[in-house]
């Protein structure tokens, strides 16, 4: 399934529904065509719901689908939120995740080389998040120095404290896009991540969570990031340092992860900074991720004081 969380110009209260090809389906329809129980109000109220939720919401929809009458909107007629548009923790993130971005951050900063051997985590406050094709803001009066990351997002969909790498994936519920925005210059001065990561807007994710039986091995995804049509970043999830099942392992010993919890997997190399010379998002860039088996996010960058 592709759960997504839309709104239409007549009805602008986000609620969540299922992209069927080209259409958007409201959970509200599909459960009244079929006289079935009340739908979950969020996608984050599915997710919470469990395995059983999951799998009567599937089977509704599925039932639905093959209606010929099934209806629903036309995509390029609604708004597209983020699919959790505000989670109830900030966004996990993994720093430094694949070799040729741990590379080109070491080039760049003229330090020798050296992997990671446990994985590097930081977050981004939850304000930060917003829609697959929303404006992203450059707040000029706090950064110079705006940077693109294409990253695949997780979201945990069964909770769990200390998950042993073998049945980590049990607890994923699907997966999406993350842009993970960046103030290079905010991370210099204040010498961590949270606040160069961390101004509002700077989490565009969507167009929506594939869930974890429909996306297959998240291990052999192909991530491309584009600038104004021009490919900056391209990788596949397979050069990841530390795979998903080493990262849920990781976070969660002693820290209990919970439904809904997004975990951001890293970036491969190609970002602005790194570059020669250095590039950085400007006013009207258009940044298109992309992120095979999910689909492409496009954020223009709008310029705010």
């Amino acid at each position: 399934m592709r759960y997504v969380t839309f709104s239409t110009t007549g009805d602008p209260a986000p609620r969540p529904g299922v992209a069927l090809d080209d259409r958007v389906v409201d959970f509200r329809t599909v459960a009244s065509a079929l006289g079935a129980d009340e739908p979950p109000a969020t996608l984050l109220d599915l997710i919470r719901g469990g395995p059983g939720a999951w799998r009567r919401t599937a089977e509704t929809i599925t039932a639905f689908a093959s209606r010929a009458s099934a209806g629903g909107h036309d995509a390029r007629d609604v708004r597209w939120h983020a699919p959790i548009p505000r989670p109830l923790k900030n966004v996990f993130c993994v720093g430094r995740n694949f070799v040729g971005h741990a590379a080109e951050g070491a080039r760049a900063r003229g330090v020798a080389l050296k992997l990671p051997k446990v994985p590097m985590y930081f977050t981004k406050a939850p304000t930060t998040v917003a829609g697959p094709y929303d404006d992203v803001p450059w707040h000029r009066s706090a950064t110079q120095q705006l940077d693109w990351e294409a990253e695949l997002g997780v979201v945990i969909g069964l909770a769990g404290c200390d998950i042993r790498r073998e049945a980590a994936l049990e607890h994923v519920f699907g997966y999406t896009i993350v842009n993970d925005v960046t103030a290079r210059d905010l991370q210099d001065l204040h010498g961590q991540f949270f606040k160069g990561k961390s101004l509002d807007g700077s989490c565009p994710m969507g167009p929506s969570i594939v869930t974890a039986d429909e996306f297959g091995d998240p291990h052999a995804k192909e991530i491309a990031l584009r600038i104004n049509g021009v490919e900056k970043q391209r990788g596949n999830t397979r050069d990841m340092i530390f795979r998903i099942d080493v990262l849920i392992e990781s976070l969660s010993h002693a820290l209990t992860l919970e439904p809904g919890d997004i975990i951001a997997t890293g970036t491969p190399d190609g970002v602005g900074f790194a570059r020669t010379p250095p590039e950085f998002l400007q006013d009207g860039d258009v940044m298109e991720t992309e992120i095979e088996g999910i689909g492409t996010m496009r954020n223009r960058i709008v310029a705010r004081t």
